[in-house]
């Protein structure tokens, strides 16, 4: 697919964690051809390689997309954009908060060497919980925060579409709904505005507030029960992952709710947190601020509140 990038620019993205998630992302982008390096990065050089080979050994049925490894902090240079998987997963069990201590360690450890060597690039934080450590990564890389934001509640929202199109017997890209807030319990969806095909969710025919609100439910619990049936969840976050990578290269201008952090937007400072966000070549671009309900308004301000406390 065309890129916005001048045929002698090769774009390169850095999948930072050979986990689950960032294999899975980094072999979605791979099918995709969506840049034309894909480098995974990480500690473990000959688990990499191994990975590298295994994706290599597809080539002829697919594009020309570049595979490197790197272990090395200089091996970053020239990272167009770089994803952040690297951290303790969640176990069944825990919340994504109770990640927190864990995998702020492994942020500041590795935020310096990011900043040194690809000082231009685009940060998306994937690792949990994310709104805090995109928060910790814009106060740590002192880089604008239009440039380091994360995946936030882009999944959620999928899962929230799909959930109520179920009910509504559409297409989910016909439905028009997210989740906002944290990407946790405190995250809420904005049913005030949701429409379907241009037609407020809550003014028709076939609209039930409590199925609205159970797909919510469904939603929300969702990475609990593949956790508790599998293990981890990757392959929905792995597409995603490859669409907002998409968005960035191709400079697409789509809207998604990224964990962002505010400064005024909402009526809320000093927190990273999902928001609708126009992404494009140069990262968030712009913040649309949506019209909340009153309980809303009062659903993201416990959002707020829930993830200051444990900043």
């Amino acid at each position: 697919m065309q890129t916005v990038f001048p045929a002698c620019k090769k774009t390169k993205v850095t999948v930072i964690g050979a986990g689950r998630v960032g294999i899975t992302a980094a072999f979605t982008m791979y099918l995709k051809n969506t840049a034309q390096e894909i480098m995974l990065y990480g500690r473990d050089k000959d688990k990499l390689i191994g990975e590298q080979l295994d994706f290599m050994h597809s080539l002829s049925f697919l594009g020309s997309t570049h595979i490197s490894v790197g272990s090395e902090p200089s091996e970053l240079v020239g990272s167009d954009i770089i994803i952040f998987t690297a951290g303790a997963a969640q176990e069944p069990g825990e919340t994504r908060l109770d990640l927190v201590k864990k995998n702020t360690a492994i942020l500041e450890e590795l935020i310096p060497d990011i900043i040194k060597n690809a000082p231009d690039s685009i940060i998306l934080m994937v690792t949990n919980p994310v709104d805090i450590l995109t928060y910790k990564t814009v106060l740590l890389s002192k880089l604008p925060r239009t440039r380091v934001f994360g995946s936030g509640t882009t999944l959620d929202t999928a899962r929230f579409r799909f959930h109520l199109s179920e009910y509504l017997h559409v297409n989910p890209k016909s439905v028009h709904a997210y989740i906002l807030g944290e990407h946790g319990d405190s995250s809420f969806p904005t049913l005030s505005s949701a429409n379907v095909g241009g037609q407020l969710l809550a003014s028709m025919k076939d609209f039930s507030h409590d199925k609205a609100l159970e797909a919510y439910t469904k939603a929300r619990d969702a990475a609990y029960k593949i956790i508790a049936a599998k293990g981890a969840t990757y392959y929905a976050i792995g597409v995603v992952i490859n669409q907002l990578v998409h968005a960035i290269l191709t400079d697409a201008k789509r809207v998604y709710p990224l964990s962002i952090t505010l400064d005024g937007e909402y009526g809320h400072t000093g927190v990273s947190l999902s928001v609708p966000c126009v992404l494009g070549r140069n990262g968030v671009e712009r913040i649309i601020e949506i019209p909340l309900s009153e309980e809303e308004k009062l659903k993201m301000q416990i959002s707020v509140e829930t993830l200051k406390k444990n900043l």
